[in-house]
C-alpha cells in the first residue's frame, strides 16, 4: 500500500485568509508585514499574488478594512465581523485537533 503525504498548502491552518486574520489579530499591518508575520508565526511564505488576492476578498466579505495608507504602504485592520469570523474558525480546528488526537490516541494505544 503506498503512503500519501499531504502537503503544506493543503491543510486549514495554512489557508491565507486564516493566516492574514490571524496575523491582524494583534493590530493593523500592511501587506509586507503581514508577509514577515506569517512567516514569523506560521512558517508559510505567501506569494505577493496570494496574500493580495485574499486581501482583496478579506475587504470584499467585510472582515478587513484599510486604514490609511503611510507613505506607499496601506495598513489593513481586522473589523468586528473579522475578529467573529476567526474566533469561529479557531474553535472548529480546536474541535477537530482534539478529535484527532482522540482518535489517534486509540489508533495507536498512547
Amino acid at each position: 500500500m503506498a503512503t500519501t503525504r499531504i502537503t503544506r498548502s493543503w491543510r486549514p491552518e495554512n489557508s491565507p485568509a486564516v493566516l492574514i486574520l490571524t496575523s491582524l489579530a494583534d493590530g493593523p499591518k500592511h501587506g509586507h508585514a503581514l508577509l514577515k508575520d506569517i512567516r514569523r508565526f506560521a512558517n508559510v511564505d505567501l506569494g505577493p499574488g496570494t496574500l493580495y488576492g485574499a486581501i482583496a476578498r478579506l475587504e470584499e466579505q467585510g472582515l478587513i478594512e484599510p486604514l490609511a495608507t503611510e507613505d506607499r504602504r496601506r495598513p489593513y485592520r481586522m473589523t468586528p465581523a473579522g475578529s467573529v469570523a476567526l474566533a469561529d474558525v479557531v474553535s472548529s480546528m480546536r474541535r477537530l485537533a482534539d478529535v484527532g488526537a482522540a482518535r489517534l490516541t486509540i489508533a495507536t494505544g498512547h
